[in-house]
């Protein structure tokens, strides 16, 4: 893998994954409403919607416990495998989702049948963004890590715009009632046609030969003491990553849902505000993870952050006083800027601060406990915060919150340290 070709090409192959699991995600988030309509019935459209993102963010759940156990795995017995084993639990989910009849049919049955294929993806999806991301740390040419590792993300986006365009076109072909009633299963159908072109591309993966070259792989045990030991540093990049899982989630997932149901836009306005911002963080996730390469991850860290504080809230308050399409596209486009600012660096940051020998396990675990706590609920949050404050500007204030933490984390991890982050201890001796 040491032609450029041959980089880009280790690059598509891994990424692959992610891109279908992202996907997947975005279209339960785009038709959130139509599955509450489906599996969620009730007298009120709250309570449905509610339990529809609920159930959503109950997929996250189960992404510290993938996290442990099968970034284990992968610190054993290598990057390859474990990214087939994620794909093939990722695809099973996602095959529940699309086939599974409704309320009406099924009874209590469905909506239990969805949330059971909504923590198959969580499980798999709990190391599915670690593997992917050491993998392509551990390709990088020298000095360009901030960029290759930025890929893993980029894919994510190229999963949102595919997810919106088709968004688009099935609300110009279908009808809001048959979309309502069936139009919706029809992504997670494509989805699972996509699952066997992945699985062959994800087989044809090389395993890194960092890891090939390492002389001692860790047992389970020894993984789990090493987390524990480092526990500290693991809860510091969950700190880390709030930021990036709240962001992401609000100005993707939750965007058509606050368009429509607060901002009275209509379907297609809303898909397509979620397209630009999708293309947006295609670009600036690449940039910025080449400029981390240049300046450092901290100032990147800092400017995003700050700038996440003093503006969010505002920004958002301006939107909702003056609704439009345009000003719904202005504050997406500057939140999706501080998005791609702060990811550009986040991600490859917390591959560093893991220790070698558990560097999937340790990854994703800090990612998996920021989006179980906060990113993987936020637009359950923000639907709740908007509620009960009876304020359409509150999901501001919940990104506030996850920029200040994420404030706080760059700050602790980068003591003394204007350009790198300290490399933690391992318990485990790299010659055992």
């Amino acid at each position: 893998m040491a032609s450029s070709t041959g980089k880009g090409k280790a690059i598509f192959r891994v990424v692959s994954g992610n891109f279908l699991e992202m996907f997947d995600f975005m279209v339960f988030g785009f038709y959130a409403t139509a599955i509450a309509k489906t599996f969620f019935p009730s007298d009120s459209a709250f309570a449905s919607l509610m339990l529809a993102l609920a159930t959503f963010g109950a997929g996250f759940l189960m992404r510290p416990l993938g996290a442990i156990f099968l970034g284990a795995y992968i610190d054993r017995h290598g990057r390859r495998k474990g990214l087939i084993i994620t794909l093939a639990l990722m695809a099973m989910g996602t095959v529940l989702i699309a086939c599974v009849p409704g309320y009406a049919t099924l009874g209590v049955a469905a909506p239990l049948l969805v949330l059971l294929g909504r923590l198959l993806q969580g499980f798999s999806a709990g190391v599915e963004l670690g593997g992917v991301s050491v993998y392509l740390a551990e390709i990088a040419t020298p000095g360009r890590k901030g960029f290759f590792v930025s890929w893993q993300s980029a894919s994510q986006q190229a999963a949102v715009v595919f997810a919106g365009l088709l968004g688009v076109g099935l609300n110009h072909w279908l009808s809001p009632e048959e979309m309502g009633e069936w139009g919706w299963r029809i992504p997670f159908l494509l989805g699972c046609m996509i699952v066997p072109v992945i699985f062959v591309i994800r087989r044809s993966m090389e395993e890194t030969p960092e890891f090939e070259a390492r002389k001692h792989h860790p047992t389970l045990g020894e993984i789990m003491r090493s987390i524990r030991l480092n526990f500290g540093l693991v809860l510091g990049g969950m700190a880390l990553v709030v930021m990036t899982t709240v962001s992401f989630y609000l100005i993707t997932a939750y965007t058509p849902t606050f368009g429509k149901a607060e901002l009275h836009l209509t379907d297609l306005e809303a898909l397509l505000v979620t397209v630009c911002i999708g293309l947006s963080n295609f670009f600036w996730l690449p940039v910025m993870g080449a400029l981390s390469d240049k300046i450092g991850r901290k100032p990147l860290l800092l400017g995003a952050t700050i700038l996440a504080i003093l503006t969010a809230y505002p920004a958002l308050s301006w939107l909702v006083a003056n609704p439009s399409f345009s000003h719904l596209l202005i504050v997406e486009l500057w939140l999706s800027f501080l998005y791609g600012s702060y990811n550009g660096a986040m991600v490859v940051a917390l591959t560093e601060i893991m220790p070698i020998e558990v560097r999937t396990t340790g990854f994703s675990l800090a990612y998996s406990l920021a989006t179980a706590t906060f990113g993987g609920f936020t637009p359950a949050a923000c639907t709740y915060l908007i509620h009960v404050l009876d304020n359409k500007a509150a999901p501001g204030l919940w990104l506030t919150g996850a920029a200040v933490l994420g404030l706080i984390a760059t700050v602790v991890l980068f003591r003394g340290n204007q350009h790198q982050l300290r490399t933690a201890q391992s318990a485990i001796p790299s010659n055992a």
